[in-house]
């Protein structure tokens, strides 16, 4: 993948839901397949598997009536949801800077026997396509986001949290909040509430796992070695309401 172009596609990708149903050359297909098996897990160690689907392997699909699917499935270990954030993020982006539209999709289930095939445990979906409705945004300005003063209190990283502060979540909870400095930067995420738990908040991990990748984007941007640390030592959290997920620490100028 195109790191840089990825970089690019966090500034002006949107959640596609109107597809157009013909399915995309098998050429392009192919060339997704693979880019599925060379995805950078944050996380090492942890098995993952990454089928793509079509329309009727999946249940519940409502309005997104997409030609295909992936589905997402992990080995049950620490930061295992997490690890699936980071890593299918980098395809959401990939879709958007190659001219297919995608969506994270936390209510379809793919059906009983895509699930069965696997011996992992079934995460999450994400549907992609060529898209019917304008693939872009065209101004920064379009994203529902909190302000960057409402998600961390570092003063001095802006170019690295702006594009974390533009990442998808589930129904758009934005659940992370940052600390820190340039030099080490620590990620929390606001626990879910009891009504939350039912609407988005089973994703809360995958979301930081999303807003993670786009922080490690960000600083390759910049020409930055960063590395994922996780040390509850350095859980230094503002807030009795929020959970340490990992540390972002840079190493050194590439």
């Amino acid at each position: 993948m195109n790191e840089n172009a990825l970089y690019e596609a966090i500034f002006k990708r949107k959640s596609i839901r109107d597809y157009d149903p013909k399915p995309i050359d098998s050429n392009h297909l192919e060339e997704i397949s693979t880019n599925l098996q060379s995805l950078k897990p944050m996380v090492k160690g942890i098995k993952t598997e990454f089928m793509i689907i079509s329309p009727n392997q999946v249940t519940r699909k409502f309005s997104n009536k997409a030609p295909h699917f992936i589905a997402v499935f992990s080995e049950a270990k620490d930061a295992y949801k997490v690890n699936i954030g980071f890593m299918l993020q980098q395809m959401d982006l990939y879709f958007s800077s190659n001219g297919l539209g995608s969506c994270w999709l936390g209510i379809p289930q793919p059906t009983n026997d895509v699930v069965d095939s696997s011996d992992l445990e079934f995460i999450i979906l994400m549907s992609f396509g060529n898209s019917k409705e304008a693939l872009h945004r065209t101004n920064v300005s379009e994203f529902k986001r909190k302000l960057l003063s409402d998600i961390t209190n570092i003063k001095d990283a802006d170019e690295l949290l702006e594009p974390a502060r533009l990442a998808p979540s589930a129904v758009n909870m934005q659940n992370w909040y940052f600390t820190g400095n340039k030099s080490a930067i620590h990620a929390y995420s606001y626990r879910a509430g009891f009504a939350r738990t039912f609407v988005g908040g089973s994703y809360y991990s995958v979301n930081m796992g999303i807003a993670l990748y786009h922080l490690q984007l960000a600083g390759q941007h910049f020409g930055w070695k960063t590395k994922f640390v996780f040390d509850k030592s350095k859980d230094k959290s503002p807030s009795k309401n929020l959970d340490y997920i990992a540390t972002v620490e840079r190493a050194f100028n590439l």
